[in-house]
């Protein structure tokens, strides 16, 4: 059976990382080398690195701070942050990435997981969706979760599965940073029609947290989240004890 990772997420806003509630509000954390190398050294099984304003400015990622970032993690690095075009995943993957999430980028060019794929496998292309309930129906939100797409949710993950993602990240924009647990009934209607790993994003509050997502929905290959990790409130060696207690298959 294959181990359930823990993945902590670094959003990163000039050169910081910072976090906020339903994508709103945010507050200066620490800088991202250096608490890149801190989750490494603690038993993150990956790293996520998010620039968060990327495709909002309308700008390339900062390679100058991933470049120092990947160098101070020995762990699977997944970056993303304007990625518009198969250079941008190219230049990203020079700075140490291991892999490349793509968003608003697909969502203007869809075509774009598909050549990345061609090019660099499956395997390194990561398609992230920011998700938000709008009138009972799951709709797939851009630019930082600041613009509703139109997008049904669902009907867009399984195009990027047939299209050649390797993975997706579910990120619910109704469960960010409020601290009450993931997202488990969007998490299932997405585990229900694709066949790639799902890492649920948003919502975790405390450690028990991981134990009913991987519990209740067995399909969920990971959890990420971001201010638990940053601020300590949960340890990722304690949390990951936790889960092999409760017959949570994990990397310890």
């Amino acid at each position: 059976m294959l181990t359930k990772r823990i993945i902590p997420c670094l959003d990163v806003r000039a050169g910081r990382v910072v976090k906020g509630v339903n994508f709103e509000g945010v507050r200066d954390v620490s800088s991202p080398v250096a608490l890149a190398k801190y989750y490494s050294d603690a038993g993150a099984d990956e790293l996520v690195f998010y620039d968060i304003t990327a495709s909002f400015e309308e700008r390339a990622l900062f390679t100058d701070i991933l470049t120092e970032t990947a160098k101070s993690v020995f762990i699977p690095l997944t970056v993303g942050g304007g990625i518009n075009t198969v250079a941008d995943f190219d230049r990203v993957l020079k700075c140490g990435a291991d892999k490349v999430s793509v968003n608003s980028g697909a969502i203007r060019n869809p075509d774009l997981i598909y050549d990345a794929a061609k090019r660099y496998g499956s395997q390194c292309v990561v398609l992230s969706a920011d998700v938000k309930r709008v009138n009972g129906v799951y709709r797939v939100f851009a630019k930082g979760g600041r613009e509703n797409t139109g997008l049904d949710a669902l009907e867009w993950l399984r195009r990027g599965e047939e299209n050649g993602a390797g993975e997706i990240v579910l990120n619910s924009i109704d469960t960010d940073g409020v601290k009450r647990g993931f997202d488990l009934e969007m998490l299932a209607a997405v585990c229900e029609i694709v066949h790639i790993p799902v890492i649920a994003s948003g919502g975790a509050g405390r450690a028990q947290d991981f134990i009913t997502l991987f519990q209740t929905l067995p399909k969920v290959d990971a959890g990420l989240a971001a201010s638990i990790f940053h601020f300590g409130e949960v340890k990722i060696k304690d949390l990951k004890l936790l889960m092999k207690e409760n017959g949570v298959p994990v990397r310890i």
